[in-house]
């Protein structure tokens, strides 16, 4: 199956999606231009597999291969179904988008009822930033087909964020998750993906109108409370995320935000306790032991701090954060060798995981 990866998400997230057919593992994947010309009788059949040859060479990863056969077919008139839409296939895994959508715009010319299509030329204006030109293809084409691997509904509700229509893209994130789109649960889900985009106003707004649809839905709260964080209204985060903890005393996630609050608002008593909380649920979690960590530095507890900090390098040892605290405790307890590696390791995990800017020639 042709895998199309796209990335989106802060600070980290990543996510595949991919539209394509399943192919017989014994299919040959090495073709010539000239393939498809056949006896008459023969052609569109040769054709046919020819392509589902060429598209099992997109799905194992040999785009630039598969790309000069149908370059090859595409100067054919007239051009066989389907080569044009196989082609916007391989130059998007190739992340020539500009090419890609030439190829998607003259499969649909040739076929204005080709979803597959359709979908991809929408995800491909997605990733050129034309939020709004992909709306009607992706709207047009918003249903599972043969060839669908992911629900074209999350892509279409993100390009409805993209240009400010919250409502429909509660719509689409409604219909993905299979939730009426004006029930409480379409509310807080859409709410979580206004938060992730850091889209807070709105993210409040959808998580409020989810609690007065139903004032006992989990993790509401919670969402309120996490919006309230990222906007740094530590009063109202603390006081969201203690409700939650009621309705939700097993949870794990909520003691672990509380620890994060009240150590921002500078109570490390609470702070503390809570983590440790956190830990006793959710003891193979790294967050809460960072959290202790820092907690714990800042009550000028570096020895207490430092056993904390070690199970969470021992868990994950790819965080910087966790490195650039362990220095700060060994520089407090004196281990100034000790201090200097963890600094340079956080130092390199760091500049390791910032982008960096292509060569353009």
């Amino acid at each position: 199956m042709a895998l199309l990866r796209f990335l989106f998400l802060p600070a980290v997230l990543s996510l595949s999606l991919g539209f394509a057919q399943s192919s017989t593992s014994n299919a040959p994947t090495t073709l010539t231009p000239d393939a498809a010309v056949s006896a008459p009788g023969t052609a569109s059949a040769d054709a046919s597999s020819n392509l589902t040859q060429l598209r099992a060479m997109i799905d194992r990863g040999r785009s630039d291969d598969a790309l000069k056969q149908l370059d090859a077919l595409a100067v054919k008139q007239p051009v066989a179904a389907g080569v044009n839409r196989l082609r916007g296939l391989a130059l998007y895994s190739e992340n020539d988008f500009t090419d890609a959508d030439v190829a998607f715009t003259s499969a649909l010319k040739q076929d204005p009822h080709d979803q597959e299509s359709a979908q991809l030329r929408g995800l491909t204006l997605f990733r050129m930033g034309r939020p709004a030109d992909a709306i009607p293809l992706l709207e047009s084409a918003s249903n599972w087909n043969l060839q669908t691997k992911i629900d074209p509904n999350y892509v279409l509700a993100l390009c409805y964020l993209d240009t400010n229509q919250y409502d429909k893209a509660r719509g689409a994130f409604a219909t993905q998750y299979g939730f009426p789109v004006d029930s409480a649960p379409a509310y807080l889900l859409a709410a979580r993906m206004l938060l992730r985009r850091d889209y807070l106003p709105v993210a409040q707004q959808f998580a409020t109108k989810a609690l007065e649809l139903d004032p006992q839905l989990p993790l509401a709260h919670s969402l309120l409370g996490e919006v309230a964080l990222a906007g740094e209204h530590l009063d109202v985060a603390i006081a969201e995320f203690e409700k939650e903890r009621v309705r939700n005393p097993l949870d794990g996630s909520i003691y672990d935000r509380l620890g994060d609050a009240y150590s921002r608002a500078g109570d490390y008593t609470k702070a503390q306790q809570s983590l440790q909380r956190a830990l006793l649920l959710e003891p193979n979690s790294t967050g809460p032991y960072i959290l202790l960590g820092k907690v714990l530095l800042k009550r000028q507890d570096p020895a207490s701090a430092l056993m904390y900090l070690e199970r969470a390098e021992k868990m994950d040892s790819s965080n910087y954060i966790t490195h650039s605290l362990l220095g700060q405790a060994y520089r407090s307890l004196g281990r100034a060798d000790d201090a200097s590696r963890e600094t340079e390791i956080s130092h390199k995990i760091q500049a390791a995981s910032e982008p960096k800017l292509e060569t353009l020639h």
